[in-house]
Order: C-alpha cells, then structure tokens, then sequence
C-alpha cells in the first residue's frame, strides 16, 4: 500500500496543512473539505499543493514530522515551488538546516536545538 505526505492549501485561511495518508489522495482531500471538527473541516476550499509518495509508512510519517517542524510558510511555500532555499541540503528525501544551525551556533554561543527550532 502507497503512502503519501502532502501539504494542502486553504485560501480562506491563507494557511497550509501538512499530512500524511494511505488512503487515496483525493479521497483524503474530500474529507478535509467535508464539514468536520477540526483545523481543516468546514472551510472547504482545501487544494493540494505538493505530494511525495512512500512505499513505507514509517518513511512517511518521518517525512510528515520533518516538514511540520520548518515551521517556516516561507520555506513551506519555496519547497512547493522548487525554489529551494539555499541552506537545504537535499538527499532524496531529506532536506536539513546545518548551515544556519551551525552558522548560528558558531557565532552565539547557543546551544544548536535552540537556535534551530527558533529559525523555524
């Protein structure tokens, strides 16, 4: 079974949302858009913006929780166009923060965690 991570748009919240699923896709879209509680139901003008998919679901969640944690639109929305930022390191599925961290760590003497969870 496929797994997909996908990041999800609302123009009447002008926020995105990030998830996972091992349901159809458009399956799983209707229901954000379907009148639910929660942070996507009721607004119904969800569109998806991004996918990748995952033939494992670990790597899926693990993928899910990487994005969650930029924390970043602008990074979010330079990710949905290509226009990657310039200290992302990309390896397959992987895109990581180093250079800032350690460019930042190097020069205030704070631990890493700390300044890297404060950029994003």
């Amino acid at each position: 079974m496929p797994f997909s991570v996908y990041i999800i748009y609302s123009s009447k919240l002008n926020k995105y949302y990030v998830g996972y699923t091992g349901d159809e896709l458009e399956e799983r879209i209707r229901k954000h858009n379907s009148d639910h509680k929660g942070f996507t139901g009721g607004i119904g003008d969800w569109v998806l913006k991004y996918k990748e998919d995952f033939a494992v679901k670990s790597e899926a969640m693990r993928r899910e929780k990487e994005i969650k944690r930029w924390k970043s639109r602008k990074l979010i929305e330079r990710f949905i166009t290509g226009s990657e930022h310039p200290d992302l390191k990309s390896g397959g599925h992987r895109f990581e923060l180093p250079a800032i961290r350690d460019r930042l760590c190097s020069s205030h003497k704070t631990p890493p965690q700390a300044v890297f969870y404060f950029l994003l």
